[in-house]
């Protein structure tokens, strides 16, 4: 496992603009009917270690099935950087879309499939 550092991510325009502290070394892909459409490769992160440096004000909030996560996205590109949730004991949480993350060699990660179409 990878040591913690911080990685700058954005949206597409830079209007949403975040730092998260993360060991970056495997990610999730998932294939949910959102996360497979959108092809994102997630990290979840406590909500300590992260945060958000601009764009508040421009993310819209999207929630489908049991709206247990706030999919959250830039209102002028359109791409969804990060979202918002709990875990399954209750803690709140931000699950990171890595392709959002600047500097990060994607081929270098190892990707977890995850079921979550049966969930």
């Amino acid at each position: 496992m990878s040591t913690k550092q911080t990685h700058s991510g954005s949206c597409h325009c830079g209007a949403v603009s975040y730092a998260v502290d993360a060991a970056l070394d495997t990610v999730i892909s998932c294939n949910c009917s959102m996360c497979q459409k959108k092809g994102t490769l997630l990290m979840f992160v406590q909500v300590a270690d992260f945060t958000l440096k601009s764009g508040e004000d421009k993310l819209t909030d999207y929630q489908f099935n049991k709206h247990a996560i706030h999919h959250l996205f830039c209102s002028t590109c359109g791409v969804t950087s990060f979202a918002r949730g709990k875990d399954p004991k209750g803690n709140e949480m931000v699950a990171v879309n890595a392709r959002c993350l600047a500097g990060v060699d994607l081929d270098k990660l190892t990707i977890m499939n995850f079921d979550g179409r049966s969930k």
